[in-house]
């Protein structure tokens, strides 16, 4: 054998050595198709004490089912559900299965429990049913302690919910406040500025930014899509920014034109407001003449009257609809509301509504991060004897969106996730049947948070289809 013959073998038997260690190293990070990570096989020990470890290991899976498709249920049937239990333990796991109901500011109504056992790698169906109550929302909560195991799972359900009424406490000034602020917003010259951006422009979608002033005279901006390929005239959307969201171009409809707005202190907007570092909803929250969502719903209007005077870009300004999720939820009622040239609102979890009970339940039922009406709390907790929850909501009467909802008389949907603890479903479904329109369709996520789920938006998408009569 010669040298070149010896170096290339044991080079040979280098890289074996590193590719089957680099082998090992992938089965350990490997991810399966399920997503889990693929473990190296377990050592076993002579006393077998690994063996009694891995009989311990396993989880319960959990499916838990309303009697109906969405958790709403009449108010005279009782709530059934069913749950099924799939043990992957090698040991029997038995125990306690409870369930309890409370409100959804956290008084319990009703409790339960049965003992239940699963044999090893075994399965089983636990069905219950709930007394009637009146209509609202309430929590479940199920708890499983086990021999091994132990969780607790929470879900939603509703009851009649298009019989939740709320107290109204709409002030007797409440529509001469705002023909006021219309008016004056009428007198800022907007100095529209409509610039088409080439570098964010496609072959099938043309990109403009808009610029305008509005209340106070501020620079607000938006993004303006529109399809090359199109009727002469299309349809628009109009969109409205969640809580401190920033609004971009929208780049994926072709039967639309698209308006992205972005109200002061939003996006391409964040410069047309200082609130020197105050949380952005308690911006002169103990003034309702100089709170920052006046000029914020303002803005909102001012979009409006932008996309009535450009109909020669090609958009057909008779038909609006405006949509809006979170904040812009709020946004979009109260703009249909102020403005008959709106024919059409789409809003998932409206935020604010009904906003004197949302802030009770925020109280009452802490949710697990700080949201906008916790931040309305903490505003009247930071301000101790110089403020009172109850001043606070007089400001907010002027504001929430359920006393705007009885002047809407376009169209609506409305989409909600029962899970949703920034805006409690009842305070949601309270500002839906305040609404002025006949047609209105609510549509339910039962397992979904703040936010709906992806069907809803193949139905939104329909509906607007069918309400525009798009082919």
């Amino acid at each position: 054998m010669n040298v070149k013959t010896c170096l290339r073998s044991v080079l040979i038997c280098g890289m074996l050595i590193l590719l089957t260690h680099a082998l090992t190293l992938a089965q350990l990070v490997k991810p399966s198709k399920t997503g889990s990570v693929i473990s190296p096989p377990p050592r076993h020990s002579a006393d077998g004490a690994d063996k009694e470890e891995n009989e311990e290991d396993g989880e319960i899976l959990i499916k838990v089912k309303a009697g109906t498709a969405n958790a709403i249920f009449d108010e005279a049937s009782y709530i059934d559900y069913k749950v099924d239990l799939k043990s992957t333990y090698r040991l029997k796991q038995e125990g306690k299965f409870s369930y309890t109901v409370s409100t959804d500011e956290g008084k319990q109504l009703f409790e339960d429990s049965v003992h239940i056992a699963l044999g090893r790698r075994g399965s089983k169906t636990v069905k219950f049913k709930l007394p009637p109550n009146p209509p609202g929302f309430y929590q479940l909560s199920i708890r499983m302690n086990l021999t091994a195991y132990d969780d607790t799972i929470k879900k939603v359900f509703g009851i009649a919910p298009f019989k939740i009424a709320a107290p109204q406490h709409r002030p007797a000034d409440f529509d001469a406040f705002w023909k006021k602020s219309r008016q004056m917003l009428d007198k800022i010259q907007p100095d529209y500025k409509v610039t088409e951006q080439k570098n964010l422009s496609t072959p099938e979608i043309k990109v403009y930014l808009v610029e305008m002033r509005s209340w106070g005279n501020a620079l607000i901006k938006g993004w303006l899509t529109i399809p090359v390929k199109k009727d002469k005239f299309i349809p628009i959307r109009y969109r409205v920014p969640g809580y401190l969201v920033e609004m971009k171009p929208s780049m994926i409809e072709d039967d639309f034109a698209v308006f992205q707005l972005n109200v002061r202190g939003n996006g391409n907007s964040k410069d047309a407001i200082n609130t020197f570092g105050i949380q952005y909803n308690n911006y002169h929250l103990e003034s309702k003449d100089n709170y920052i969502y006046r000029a914020v719903y303002m803005d909102c209007l001012r979009g409006v009257d932008f996309l009535a005077s450009h109909g020669y870009l090609g958009m057909d300004v008779n038909r609006i609809a405006i949509d809006g999720g979170s904040q812009g939820g709020c946004l979009a009622v109260v703009t249909a509301a102020l403005d008959q040239r709106i024919k059409g609102v789409t809003t998932e979890v409206p935020l604010y509504s009904d906003l004197r009970e949302a802030s009770v339940i925020t109280m009452k039922v802490p949710p697990k991060n700080e949201t906008p009406v916790w931040h309305l709390n903490n505003f009247v907790k930071r301000r101790g004897r110089s403020a009172s929850m109850e001043e606070m909501y007089r400001v907010w009467d002027y504001y929430d969106p359920m006393h705007f909802a009885p002047d809407v008389q376009c169209p609506v949907l409305m989409g909600i996730g029962l899970m949703d603890e920034l805006c409690p479903p009842r305070c949601s479904v309270a500002m839906f049947n305040q609404l002025g329109t006949s047609q209105k369709e609510l549509w339910v996520s039962a397992d979904k948070a703040h936010e709906v789920d992806p069907i809803y938006y193949r139905h939104q998408y329909s509906w607007l289809r069918e309400f525009f009569l798009l082919p």
